[in-house]
């Protein structure tokens, strides 16, 4: 029988959790050397390439790879055979234990994102616990913890279905992905599972992104099982939707399809799938009583020496001075440098404008819209000689609700996020002629640069979601939606999928 020292799983799922915040997996990071240098549409490749300059950024630094530094996913596997040394705290009180710790690490302090009372305050737990954590009982003498930090903005593209057993699994996951738009940040991973019950499935699709990035090896083998086949059969037609990198239209949408099932009831077909975004993190370790985990940091040396320049007719733009009848001359598809003040906030900070305005107090002493530009962010707190800590772009997407009144009774001049705006939103901004600008979901610490002061301006109290004021500097964008409602949302994914299918029919016909 073996002992587990508490201690040394506490120790282990800290260090693991501090690990994943800035390495990248490195198959992942391969994965997307192969996408980027595959990629033919320039602005997804640029794209990728900041994800890919981020992570080296982060492994260098120690710093989170997103600004969101997620909710912590474990899943542990105990032996049988295993004794703990103490009884006095549960799995799931030695993971919390482990996680608070890693996120108030000094050093590296992650951003705390888990609220309590979910359906009431809302209230933040400010040491991002509780943990979510799955406990299996197998046989053996050795723990096994399969640990990951899942950014919001891909789980909240968790997708579920209970399909009839006659109905297409592959109809579905294509109906469903341009749906889900592009808050998930691809180029990332899908996780899919299949039968069980429908809280199994979803169990077997998030422990399914804990496997390694093999899709090639497949290929060049081939499906031996019905579960291999589809995972081909859905890389290749995802990818062939031509949503691309961060949605901008593009060959890459995923690097890899991974599959879990389990036999289900004869009547019943339940299917859930969840994307992993450009931030995936997860790490495994085992315990064998010998000591806490030793976890070892891949080679610097291993990551794509991958750089990214700035064409010709990049607009550079001042946003202290900066008017809506140049707002009007940006193009959608533009690359934008920002300099200049700019405001942040993302959704409590909205939630609370909305009910001020609604009785109207009006809005914060020392906040101003008035063609002023605002960034969906919630940063990470800084440390040593950081202004701020990793700081891109939340999921515009969630902000839509607010835009009309943020645009009408403030006076905004444009918004910075990531991800497509709605349908209903983007007619807005093209009636009061403003503009939405684009910042790559998983550059996070890149981003972070270009911020040379911040200061808190309103709200304090709601922590990474106050209101900001952020001077910057050269700060890479894409005009995703322009004053005349021109959306590259919109209009890349279906360039690109009839470029695909041209490209396709020229193959066949060789």
């Amino acid at each position: 029988m073996t002992v587990i020292r508490q201690q040394d799983f506490i120790d282990s799922i800290e260090d693991a959790l501090q690990y994943i915040s800035y390495y990248h997996p490195l198959d992942f990071i391969q994965a997307l050397e192969v996408a980027y240098h595959k990629e033919q549409n320039q602005a997804a490749k640029d794209a990728i390439a900041q994800i890919l300059i981020n992570s080296r950024m982060s492994a260098e630094g120690h710093r989170p790879i997103c600004q969101d530094t997620g909710i912590v996913t474990c899943f542990v596997k105990i032996g049988m055979d295993v004794k703990w040394d103490k009884t006095d705290l549960t799995v799931q009180q030695m993971v919390d234990e482990g996680t608070r710790r890693a996120y108030l690490n000094p050093d590296n302090p992650l951003r705390a994102s888990i609220v309590a009372d979910p359906a009431g305050l809302r209230k933040n737990t400010k040491d991002n616990t509780p943990a979510v954590v799955h406990i299996d009982l197998v046989p053996g003498h050795h723990v096994e913890v399969m640990i990951a930090a899942k950014g919001g903005g891909s789980e909240n593209k968790t997708k579920m279905a209970m399909l009839n057993p006659s109905d297409s699994i592959v109809d579905w996951v294509l109906e469903t992905i341009p749906k889900m738009g592009a808050g998930w940040c691809p180029p990332g991973m899908l996780g899919i599972g299949i039968g069980g019950t429908a809280e199994k499935a979803a169990v077997l699709a998030k422990e399914s992104l804990m496997d390694p990035v093999d899709i090639q090896e497949l290929l060049d083998r081939g499906a031996e099982n019905a579960e291999e086949k589809l995972r081909l059969e859905l890389y290749e037609k995802v990818n062939k939707l031509g949503i691309g990198a961060q949605g901008l239209g593009g060959l890459t949408t995923v690097v890899d399809v991974k599959i879990k099932s389990v036999p289900t009831h004869a009547a019943s077909l339940p299917v859930v799938m969840i994307p992993n975004c450009a931030a995936t993190r997860h790490v495994h370790f085992h315990l064998d009583g010998s000591g806490p985990a030793d976890i070892t940091p891949p080679k610097l040396e291993d990551w794509p020496q991958v750089t990214w320049e700035l064409g010709a007719n990049v607009r550079r733009v001042n946003l202290n001075t900066v008017t809506p009848a140049e707002v009007q001359e940006w193009k959608a598809g533009e690359t934008v440098l920002l300099s200049g003040k700019m405001l942040t906030g993302r959704d409590a900070a909205h939630k609370r404008i909305a009910d001020m305005l609604n009785k109207g107090e009006g809005l914060p002493a020392g906040v101003d819209f008035k063609n002023k530009f605002i960034y969906y962010v919630g940063p990470v707190d800084a440390v040593g000689d950081e202004v701020v800590g990793p700081a891109g772009p939340t999921t515009a997407t969630r902000m839509d609700k607010f835009t009309d009144m943020m645009l009408t009774q403030t006076g905004l001049l444009g918004m910075i996020g990531k991800s497509e705006r709605g349908d209903k939103t983007v007619a807005s901004i093209k009636e009061h002629k403003a503009v939405y600008l684009m910042a790559v979901g998983g550059a996070a610490y890149l981003v972070s640069k270009a911020i040379k002061k911040a200061r808190v301006v309103a709200f304090a109290d709601l922590g990474m979601e106050a209101i900001y004021e952020f001077d910057v500097e050269d700060m890479p964008v894409t005009v995703a939606v322009d004053s005349h409602g021109n959306n590259v949302h919109k209009q890349g994914p279906i360039l690109w999928k009839a470029n695909i299918a041209e490209l396709d029919a020229k193959l066949s016909q060789a």
